[in-house]
């Protein structure tokens, strides 16, 4: 089905941040485009439920408990429910302590808890077990950006693009924290690795949009071209959004960076990194705001 481009002023929806005026917050941002939030998928619900029953068996083997422990920790974290996750993959690694995959999403869950130190602990761990876990290289390098560590996380993105050079959201992030330690060179880097991406697929237009190449009415007018369903146009809003946000964040627009991670928030695609993150983004600011002036 093809997909309408519904626009909705910010200000009906009550998206302003703290400390800003309704002039301050919509100065850049006026009309978005929108998608149905999505809803849990009822599969994964039929899942949990599933095993739910299964893990009543008092003589099931320790190892299937584990993994059935750790699979319906995925389902719970996919359709945000954080905590019951959590609990379940606590319980998955203290009966087999060499699930490298659990170590990962606990150390997600430390990083969104703001426990950078427990976050490192974590994925250390999964590259001690599994040296080959590419995607512990992306979440140590997202715990090291937020926890003021730039030069470290960037070690950690190259790595990670080093295993597809021509992906446009490792490319994104390798950017996010080279900014952070040298402007100049992450913009010259950024342009460098843009040249490997397919300009056919709609990730390498959120690169387009950090180098100026694409303005961000363009880039938001474009949005739902090649779209299919509501939960791809939801998962791209989702995406779209969280990288405003931090364009937004980085030219001191914290109003809109504001209103652009409750946007990402707002599309329930709780399994995407940029979801995840927004909320933390969210919990930073709020904390930023809340601190005293120094005059």
């Amino acid at each position: 089905m093809k997909l309408a481009n519904i626009v909705v002023p910010l200000m009906l929806l009550g998206l302003v941040g703290c400390k800003s005026t309704p002039t301050e917050a919509t100065k850049n941002i006026v009309n978005v485009p929108l998608a149905v939030p999505l809803q849990a998928n009822f599969r994964n619900e039929i899942a949990i439920a599933r095993f739910n029953e299964l893990l009543l068996q008092p003589d099931m083997a320790v190892e299937q408990r584990a993994q059935l422990l750790y699979n319906r920790g995925m389902l719970y974290d996919s359709i945000g429910l954080q905590t019951l996750a959590r609990i379940d993959f606590n319980r998955a690694v203290q009966l087999k302590p060499d699930l490298a995959e659990v170590y990962n999403f606990l150390g997600i869950h430390q990083t969104l808890e703001q426990n950078y130190g427990r976050a490192y602990e974590m994925f250390d761990a999964v590259l001690e077990l599994d040296e080959q876990h590419e995607y512990a290289y992306l979440n140590r390098g997202i715990a090291l950006y937020y926890g003021e560590r730039p030069a470290l996380a960037v070690q950690d993105f190259k790595a990670f693009l080093a295993r597809a050079p021509k992906d446009a959201y490792r490319i994104m992030w390798l950017y996010l924290a080279q900014s952070q330690v040298d402007p100049e060179l992450a913009k010259q880097t950024l342009s460098a690795n843009s040249e490997s991406l397919d300009p056919n697929e709609w990730s390498s237009q959120l690169v387009e949009l950090y180098l100026g190449t694409l303005s961000e009415p363009q880039f938001l007018a474009q949005i739902a071209e090649g779209v299919s369903t509501q939960e791809e146009y939801a998962q791209r809003l989702c995406e779209a959004y969280f990288y405003l946000a931090k364009q937004a964040q980085a030219t001191g627009d914290i109003a809109s960076a504001i209103n652009y991670f409750k946007l990402a928030l707002a599309t329930n695609v709780f399994e995407f990194v940029e979801h995840k993150y927004a909320r933390l983004e969210l919990d930073l600011l709020a904390r930023l705001d809340e601190e005293p002036d120094a005059s």
